[in-house]
């Protein structure tokens, strides 16, 4: 071996050997040993022993990292494809398709105490417990002139509406002498601790002269209830009505004080038996014959199908007599609830079928509360301008005049229910001032 290819190690040598024995595998002697020379001698293996620098962790890191920018890659790629598709296939759905959507919750403690029990009637239909006044055959199977019940949600366009015109007074004289037992007495109330009687109290008035045809009535009084009482005299249309004001003790039931309507209202139907009036459209003689109560709205919520707005109990009538029976036995009513309202029909009318006994009828939703549908048939909101954009007029837009498509429909049913909302003033020139308050005014000055 040529020295010139050493003449750059100078210190290192290399130890006789064979070139098998320095490309063993099998080699154990170490890589360095040191002589007493302290001249370093290097063992070099084979070139298939030698171990490279290890890189295996950085490169696995690396390629962790390159699959998962990869993944998020492939996640905004597939995102922008199918977010413009949903889009587009719910658009296409909305278009091609009528979603019906209506989410509730009901507690399962609630509904297992006040709905599914089925309570049992208290005897009221007894014959030797019906007062001699109301004629029991005649009020649970006699023979009526109009069918109020129709059978059907009435929701679809203005079927609802259209069945409300399909009931008619029957023909009489006007000057026909009406006995005293065979005039209706026609009750509201108004609470005087909620607002002060005003304008917006006298068009409720006004249209109840207005629209009812006047021989028949008992009484021209209107029952204000509140927690003070005062005395009152107001000019209606040229008539004087007197506003008797009437207030309502509080009571103590199961511990709990209550200042409730509700008590002394059905105390007033049960005594002089009479009707309970929202904003009236139309003279409610019709209706009479029958002893009913109203749909809640067209949706016919399970827990609360009926609603009082529009009410007509006849004179010391049993099915009166079974509500303040479960009013007596049942839970005392939830602050703010309906559970002296709603909830009250719909027990007794459970029991009443369950008893064996005619239940009363309930009219469909439009009759009084015709805001109570969808946004496509229901009345315009009757607080909003009509050229608002949040005044959605659905199958009204563009034929709310005199004689329109409106009009006719308000010529046909029989209330108006506002809800409470006497906070709210009626839009000049809205709907309600043309095709009601004027026609209200109109008429009285006719009288």
């Amino acid at each position: 071996m040529s020295r010139g290819g050493y003449e750059r190690l100078p210190m290192y040598a290399f130890p006789d050997s064979s070139p098998r024995q320095r490309h063993s595998p099998r080699s154990s002697s170490p890589p360095f040993s040191f002589t007493s020379a302290s001249t370093y001698h290097l063992n070099l293996q084979s070139h298939d022993s030698i171990t490279l620098p290890q890189t295996y962790h950085r490169s696995r890191n690396h390629s962790q990292q390159s699959r998962f920018h990869l993944k998020i890659r492939s996640i905004v790629t597939l995102l922008k494809f199918v977010l413009p598709a949903s889009l587009l296939l719910l658009l296409l759905g909305f278009y091609l398709y009528e979603p019906h959507i209506e989410l509730a919750f009901y507690s399962r403690t609630w509904t297992q105490d006040q709905i599914s029990p089925v309570l049992p009637l208290s005897g009221c239909f007894d014959e030797a417990r019906v007062n001699p006044s109301y004629n029991l055959t005649d009020g649970l199977y006699g023979p009526r002139r109009t069918e109020v019940q129709a059978g059907m949600a009435l929701r679809m366009g203005i079927d609802c509406y259209d069945f409300a015109g399909t009931i008619h007074s029957a023909p009489r004289i006007s000057n026909a002498p009406v006995p005293a037992d065979a005039r209706t007495q026609y009750h509201t109330y108004w609470r005087n601790d909620l607002a002060e009687f005003g304008p917006r109290q006298e068009w409720m008035l006004k249209s109840f002269f207005a629209t009812q045809h006047l021989p028949h009535l008992a009484a021209r009084a209107v029952v204000q209830w509140g927690p003070r009482p005062k005395r009152d005299s107001r000019q209606r249309g040229g008539r004087t009505s007197r506003v008797v004001r009437c207030w309502c003790r509080k009571t103590r039931k199961h511990g709990w004080t209550v200042t409730s309507s509700a008590c002394y209202c059905c105390g007033i139907l049960v005594a002089c038996g009479s009707t309970w009036t929202p904003l009236l459209t139309r003279d409610l003689d019709p209706l009479l014959e029958h002893e009913f109560v109203t749909q809640w709205d067209c949706y016919d919520k399970i827990y609360r199908p009926l609603n009082g707005a529009l009410m007509r109990f006849k004179k010391h009538s049993p099915y009166l007599c079974e509500a303040f029976h479960i009013m007596a036995t049942a839970d005392a009513p939830r602050p703010g609830s309906t559970d002296w309202g709603s909830l009250l029909y719909l027990k007794l009318w459970r029991a009443l079928v369950a008893g064996g006994v005619p239940p009363f009828k309930v009219l469909p939703f439009c009759f009084s509360d015709a805001r109570s549908c969808r946004l496509d048939n229901r009345l315009p909101d009757p607080f909003v301008p009509d050229n608002d954009r949040g005044n959605r007029m659905g199958m009204w837009n563009g034929a709310m005049g005199e004689r329109g498509k409106l009009d006719n429909a308000l010529q046909k049913i029989f209330g108006v229910h506002l809800h409470n909302q006497w906070e709210k003033a009626f839009p000049e020139g809205g709907w309600v001032e043309r095709l009601l308050l004027k026609s209200y005014d109109n008429r009285l000055h006719d009288l």
